[in-house]
């Protein structure tokens, strides 16, 4: 009887399989997804407002909090 982690772990390898390049390129073949995903999470991190701010709203305020801090030491 399979037990349920290893059914999915068996899909998961023939998912990965179906993957082109595997002689060729190896783990590297995966890489295309990943700059995809790098692509898509910046594109969402700029453009994507959660309540009023981006994610770079904040990091541009929290930038300037700190650099105002520093200079007020």
């Amino acid at each position: 009887r399979c037990r349920p982690v290893m059914l999915v772990s068996r899909r998961v390898k023939r998912l990965l399989g179906l993957v082109p390049g595997k002689e060729r390129f190896g783990v590297y073949r995966f890489l295309p997804f990943f700059f995809l995903l790098g692509g898509a999470m910046e594109w969402f991190m700029i453009n994507v407002r959660i309540g009023k701010e981006t994610f770079y709203d904040v990091y541009r305020r929290k930038r300037s909090e700190r650099q105002y801090e520093a200079r007020m030491e």
